[in-house]
């Protein structure tokens, strides 16, 4: 039975048969916004945006590598911070791509973005990855997370047309914390003793732009 993830819980990554949790996928759901238009007698369908991204760190707290949409050309306007990629460098993680829609006509069961992990090809100075989760920032929609349905989390086994067995999920939408808010940090994999463990953070912030949550990933949940 998968994990049905809170905030601030700890977790090995070990299945129910006591095998390792080593090749799996992040990936993010979520529909899109069923809006009243024309005095409630019609409605309107809005596009939203999530962003699933993650940063990784070596043992002292320094940003190794990054995976985020390459739709974010922050390279080109010299803020500071790269451009973004589908890779890590090592080539263990990888990003599907970026949805900027959401299901518009309905849960179809898979996941709109998603990171594949293989946690056997990590560079050996990566000593943590954080995955945090982003509402783009439109004029269409300017809502929180408790607007978007079923907007949720999980951690699975298959790939990002299969789901084979769910291992861990994290229902964001329902989250009264996510209530207002625009930014999550959702969890964090990291190694102990030689094993990859995951922490599931939950924080939400109203971060209006993946800009302001990197910084405050890179400040407050590097170590």
């Amino acid at each position: 039975m998968a994990i049905r993830l809170e905030k601030g819980q700890r977790i090995n990554l070990e299945k129910n048969n006591g095998s390792k949790l080593t090749n799996f996928c992040v990936g993010c759901n979520w529909g899109a916004v069923v809006k009243p238009a024309f005095f409630g007698l019609t409605s309107k369908t809005v596009d939203v945006d999530l962003d699933l991204s993650c940063l990784m760190f070596d043992d002292e707290g320094k940003v190794c590598d990054h995976i985020y949409s390459p739709l974010y050309r922050f390279g080109d306007k010299n803020i500071g911070l790269p451009n973004g990629k589908v890779d890590s460098m090592d080539y263990a993680l990888h990003h599907t791509g970026d949805d900027t829609t959401g299901d518009t006509d309905g849960d179809d069961g898979l996941d709109n973005e998603i990171i594949t992990v293989d946690l056997a090809r990590v560079n050996s100075k990566i000593n943590s990855i954080v995955f945090f989760l982003n509402i783009y920032n439109n004029e269409d929609f300017q809502g929180d997370f408790s607007e978007i349905p079923y907007a949720s989390i999980r951690m699975y086994e298959g790939t990002p047309s299969k789901v084979n067995e769910v291992f861990a999920s994290y229902d964001v939408a329902t989250k009264e914390n996510c209530r207002g808010m625009r930014a999550l940090i959702m969890g964090k994999l990291y190694r102990r003793n030689g094993e990859w463990k995951f922490a599931a953070i939950g924080d939400a912030f109203e971060d209006k732009n993946i800009v302001m949550t990197i910084g405050r990933v890179i400040k407050d949940y590097s170590k």
